[in-house]
């Protein structure tokens, strides 16, 4: 089983495009097309795009972006498992369809079997805040409210099973206490409402997060990966007070399952050529992002333990989606 470490350290020795194609082989003759399967500006939508940017290099053919939400991200995802399986049609597969979909829905494909990797893209890390007239300025002493007023604190999230719902669910779950969850239709509404002190903590994206905790308009008390975060490197990981913890929004490219293995074997190379440019790393770097990276193979195992990870949870608090 891969570690966490082992799939964010993205490979140096990606070899250029042209050498990686020298061989001959598959080469797309016409555009590719990435399905993002959330809503445009969100981000499935954003890493799609950023790194449309840079697979035009690969094969000299461009990659088209289609937002195509529903169903929590079910309705694209099961679009692409459809697709003809010829290398053009890709999914931006995440933590939400691979591994927290199929724990909450029952859903009319299996994304484990009906889907290969193609290569890890990006990680999201969430961060714990709280609203600055919360009395606790670390996990310990929210832990002990918790502790002392159980179900006083109340977490936003953008919603029944979204990821900012499940990083805060675990978080209750591993540390023993017991809180109100307060589910919007969205995660703006949710944040406004945290800024205005009706809800008191929510488990955000750092990307989102980053720019009121920078204001001091709310508190950080723990990002959501095993080891500090370069954008809040004064903050301690959750997992420092609450052990196991760890939550990662990941983003990885998937084809159809029935995709000709050369085919896949050469959009593996385009991807991991693609992201591990400078520039890309910088722009993600900029967002709060981390590399997320391995082979195809370490890719799959790491789907298939997070989405173990998070069926345990679901059942174990008894989460059911709207």
């Amino acid at each position: 089983m891969p570690t966490r470490r082992h799939l964010l350290a993205l490979s140096a020795l990606a070899p250029p495009w042209h050498r990686a194609w020298a061989k001959g082989g598959w080469v797309p003759d016409r555009p590719l097309r990435m399905v993002a399967p959330f809503p445009p500006g969100g981000a499935s939508d954003l890493v799609a795009r950023i790194l449309a940017e840079e697979m035009v290099t690969a094969f000299g053919q461009p990659m088209q972006v289609e937002s195509r939400s529903g169903a929590g991200g079910a309705l694209g995802t099961e679009a692409v498992v459809r697709a003809r399986p010829d290398g053009l049609t890709l999914l931006m597969g995440s933590q939400a369809t691979h591994a927290t979909n199929p724990a909450l829905q029952k859903l009319s494909f299996d994304p484990m079997a009906d889907l290969a990797a193609v290569a890890g893209i990006c990680g999201v890390p969430a961060v714990l805040v709280v609203h600055p007239a919360v009395p606790a300025t670390t996990i310990g002493a929210l832990i002990a409210l918790a502790h002392a007023q159980p179900n006083a604190l109340r977490y936003g999230s953008a919603g029944i099973g979204a990821s900012t719902h499940l990083a805060a669910a675990l978080f209750a779950y591993l540390a023993g206490i017991e809180m109100t969850h307060v589910p919007y239709r969205g995660t703006a509404p949710a944040m406004q409402d945290l800024l205005a002190r009706r809800i008191e903590m929510m488990a955000d994206t750092l990307p989102t997060a980053l720019p009121h905790i920078q204001a001091g308009r709310l508190r950080a008390l723990g990002v959501s990966t095993p080891a500090r975060s370069a954008s809040l490197p004064e903050i301690p990981a959750i997992t420092e007070a609450v052990p196991g913890y760890e939550a990662l929004n990941w983003y990885a490219a998937y084809a159809p399952a029935a995709t000709p293995e050369p085919t896949l074997a050469r959009l593996h190379e385009a991807f991991v050529e693609a992201v591990a440019r400078p520039r890309f790393q910088e722009r993600l770097a900029q967002q709060g992002m981390l590399p997320f990276a391995g082979s195809r193979a370490e890719i799959t195992a790491y789907a298939a333990a997070d989405r173990r990870r998070w069926t345990e949870l679901v059942l174990a608090a008894n989460i059911r989606p709207d």
